[in-house]
């Protein structure tokens, strides 16, 4: 999709939300261990300009392969519950650039995670056909426990009454990150993804890499 095509209204939005949404495939066929992870994120600047990265790495060492980025000016405002669109006109410039197709996608974001069930990794996953799921900072919707301290516990993340992610704690002792599913991949399979991506961090690797390379390409 080019950012011609984009809605510039909160209505339109809205409204390509819920014509994209019954495309979600949650039958996962994404490779127990796929060869690569891509990352994608975002960085702003005052001016209302968007630097998007998105960051190969291979998924046993974790290793850079391939890196690509595109500047471009916000053609939607600031609106909770449509940040995809914002992001995915740069991010999905910027992955055109990619010598080779992801194996699956890694948002800095949610997936099913969402007030529509509709959030960045499941979108971009429908655009692009290729397997996605959302590791979030913060929680966005939903309820939960507090998973164990101990790395790998998880709880559900409930939202009027249906399992949207999981409360997933990366590393001992530290906040917990949310994982949800976006395309093509379910939830048991996104958080281990999400363990093996995060080996000595609370974030995933997919995310610090292309954060930081956001950051540069906005500089």
């Amino acid at each position: 999709m080019h950012t011609g095509d984009w809605p510039t209204t909160v209505e339109a939005a809205l409204a390509e939300q819920d014509r994209l949404r019954g495309r979600v495939r949650l039958a996962d066929d994404c490779p127990e261990l796929p060869p690569t992870v891509t990352g994608l994120d975002v960085a702003y600047d005052d001016a209302g300009g968007i630097a998007a990265a998105v960051v190969t790495l291979e998924t046993a060492g974790l290793t850079v392969v391939e890196e690509r980025t595109h500047r471009a000016k916000a053609v939607f405002p600031y609106e909770p519950g449509l940040f995809a669109f914002r992001e995915l006109p740069p991010l999905l410039a910027a992955l055109d650039l990619l010598d080779r197709v992801p194996d699956v996608l890694v948002c800095d974001g949610h997936g099913l995670a969402h007030p529509r069930r509709f959030g960045l990794a499941c979108h971009l996953g429908v655009l692009t056909g290729l397997p996605a799921f959302g590791v979030g900072k913060t929680r966005f919707v939903g309820t939960h426990a507090a998973p164990a301290f101990t790395r790998g516990s998880a709880e559900p993340l409930i939202d009027a009454g249906e399992e949207v992610g999981a409360v997933l704690r990366t590393q001992d002792g530290v906040k917990p990150v949310y994982v949800s599913a976006g395309h093509r991949i379910d939830l048991a399979h996104a958080c281990r993804l999400t363990l093996a991506l995060t080996p000595r961090y609370r974030l995933p690797e997919t995310t610090r890499h292309a954060d930081r390379l956001s950051r540069v390409a906005l500089r």
